[in-house]
């Protein structure tokens, strides 16, 4: 038996999030085109007869310009020293910046492996990605470049192959038939805030966050109540829509997704409700579940 903790970090919008989904083949993390969709640690858990490996996504490490950006950018950081082994995803479709940097000099005396994953190689030629390969390895001592491309499945395999051989542990931390850690209020929470991300601009999504607040289970129904907080009017305006026409289409959806968890019937009931700045609010930042420590 060989296990161990990994941590895939890197900046927003690399994929990250649909790598674990796809390593996994369950929806556990929230996915979207935009960036910093993810807020929380959220732990994955791949298992096979003779290997246990606990995955750790993480938000996109950035530059903030808020409490709620520090916070984030600290759940990554944690994730650095609490973990085995380090995947850093990168966009391969993009050019080497400023933001890669940052993190490369964030693993500057990391005693751990480090995998690079050139990510969204299915945007390149061969050509391209030897030449992205080439580009990165002479920046950091990695462990293992692997090449992949989590929307097509294009050689994820390839990371679990290559991890066993790293892996430091012999104890099986979690049960076969358990896939996340995350608890069921905090994935309810996240189908909606999956849903308004899809369905809103840019700006909208950073301005809000999702909490459930109630949950009961009757005659084979669940009652789901969930919080959406934004922090101006106009926000709620947006996220409530003409007649309600937009808070019943991510109603709507959400409730699907979150009768697929549950395996049974949902009643649903989304509340829209403004908090200013609760962005800067550390009161609000920790009732949500994220890091304050300083970095």
């Amino acid at each position: 038996m060989k296990s161990g903790f990994v941590s895939l970090i890197g900046r927003p919008n690399t994929g990250k999030s649909t790598l674990l989904n796809q390593i996994l083949k369950e929806h556990i993390a929230i996915i979207s085109p935009k960036p910093q969709t993810t807020r929380n640690l959220i732990e994955g858990i791949y298992n096979e007869e003779d290997t246990q490996i606990v995955f750790v996504d993480t938000p996109g490490i950035h530059k903030p310009i808020d409490k709620l950006g520090h916070a984030l950018n600290n759940q990554a950081y944690y994730s650095i020293n609490d973990v085995d082994i380090l995947l850093l995803v990168v966009d391969a479709s993009v050019p080497y910046g400023k933001g890669d940097q940052f993190i490369i000099d964030k693993l500057s005396g990391v005693n751990k492996p480090v995998f690079l994953i050139l990510n969204k190689i299915d945007k390149l030629t061969e050509e391209q990605i030897l030449l992205k390969i080439n580009e990165y390895k002479d920046l950091y001592e990695f462990a293992e470049i692997i090449p992949v491309s989590a929307l097509n499945n294009d050689n994820v395999d390839r990371i679990i192959k290559v991890l066993k051989d790293y892996l430091p542990d012999s104890v099986k931390y979690f049960y076969d038939n358990e896939v996340t850690t995350a608890e069921l209020d905090f994935r309810l929470s996240e189908i909606v805030r999956e849903k308004i991300f899809i369905h809103t601009n840019d700006e909208v999504p950073h301005s809000i966050s999702c909490k459930l607040i109630g949950y009961e289970e009757k005659n084979d129904i669940a009652y789901v109540y969930v919080d959406i907080i934004v922090d101006r009017d106009s926000l709620r305006k947006i996220i409530v829509g003409a007649s309600g026409s937009m808070i019943k289409t991510i109603g709507y959806e959400a409730r699907l997704d979150m009768e697929k968890l549950l395996g049974k019937k949902v009643y649903l009931e989304l509340y829209c409700k403004t908090i200013k700045k609760w962005r800067e609010k550390e009161k609000y930042i920790k009732d949500l579940g994220y890091l304050l420590k300083d970095e």
